[in-house]
């Protein structure tokens, strides 16, 4: 497979599937091969996506046996179904946060790819921003020491214009089943990025409220998370979409026995703190924007480097960057999270 190029199918050709879709044609060691959604393909406005259209996974699979990698893009409450088909299908499969919306869907999507042998890479494009990156090095290296207190504050707009469309109810979005809830779709790539410096948390306090989707979502749009991390040190999560008009800010505050650091930002993009015993802080790469949506905007438009590692694993040059139990976790914590309204 090294001199050859990796075929794909993309299952969901929403905003992020399209972006998925042109981001395989732009890779010289990517093909796709085919796409699929349930929608009229006169309505989804594919541009410049060149690749045969399905409306049926089962026919697509059928079609094209030759398909290495089948990324996943759907609703979040329908993941688990389509990975298990494309793993039954003997392909490696890309999924799109969430892995699925229950720890028992994500274990047995892992289940069935230790049993085919094959990848499961998990979507948490947040990790590649030069911010995250240094974050990382800076705990790993124990640069801060113990770490006492960790603050994540996500305050985004996510208004009718997210959940609404020409004046009626998105067919998936703010619904449990499929959409699962805002620390589901909107937040996790933060809670990634929690679990990945610095482990798992338990003795979760919780409190959530319903400020302005009460019309729009069958769950609360806000929430405050208090927890203690099984690996010392103790952090909060602090999250809503009641935002007015644009997203407001995504930052995570450290507080260690060696120094403290900040990154903040729409999309915790900047680093805005940095005093640390002995330590000079360097010139970090830019950051990508956030990606665009039109009337809303996401996390930072790092899909490129997840395509990259993909090809990358594949072709035996590199290890997975988020692998199916960092997927996993992230569902699992998320799960605890909301337990304790009950």
């Amino acid at each position: 497979m090294s001199d050859q190029q990796i075929k794909f199918a993309v299952i969901g050709m929403g905003y992020i599937g399209k972006r998925h879709a042109e981001l395989i044609q732009k890779n010289p060691e990517c093909q796709l091969i085919a796409v699929c959604d349930i929608a009229d393909p006169a309505t989804l406005q594919l541009g410049t996506i060149n690749a045969p259209f399905y409306s049926d996974i089962q026919q697509l699979l059928d079609q094209h046996p030759d398909i290495a990698v089948v990324s996943i893009c759907t609703p979040n409450g329908i993941h688990t179904k389509q990975s298990l088909k494309a793993l039954d299908h003997d392909k490696h499969v890309i999924i799109e946060k969430p892995m699925g919306l229950t720890k028992a869907e994500c274990e047995e999507v892992i289940f069935k790819s230790l049993n085919k042998s094959k990848h499961v890479f998990c979507v948490m494009q947040n990790r590649y921003s030069p911010p995250s990156a240094w974050l990382k090095e800076m705990v790993s290296t124990n640069k801060l020491g113990d770490i006492h207190m960790v603050q994540v504050n996500c305050y985004w707009n996510r208004d009718d214009r997210y959940y609404f469309k020409n004046g009626k109810k998105h067919s998936w979005k703010g619904t449990k089943e499929l959409d699962g809830g805002v620390l589901y779709t909107q937040f996790a790539h933060f809670i990634d990025i929690l679990y990945w410096l610095f482990g798992d948390i338990d003795k979760l306090q919780c409190k959530f409220h319903n400020f302005a989707h009460t019309k729009s979502t069958a769950f609360e749009d806000s929430g405050m998370v208090a927890f203690n991390f099984k690996n010392g040190g103790m952090g909060a999560i602090n999250f809503s979409t009641a935002v007015w008009d644009k997203n407001m800010e995504s930052s995570i505050t450290i507080l260690g026995s060696k120094g403290s650091v900040k990154v903040g930002g729409q999309y915790m993009n900047e680093v805005e703190y940095c005093h640390v015993e002995g330590y000079e802080m360097p010139e970090l790469a830019p950051t990508n924007p956030a990606n665009d949506y039109g009337k809303y905007k996401g996390s930072a438009a790092n899909h490129v480097y997840v395509f990259e590692n993909v090809v990358d694993v594949l072709k035996n040059r590199k290890s997975i960057t988020t692998n199916a139990l960092e997927g996993l976790k992230v569902v699992e914590i998320i799960e605890r999270i909301y337990s304790t309204k009950n």
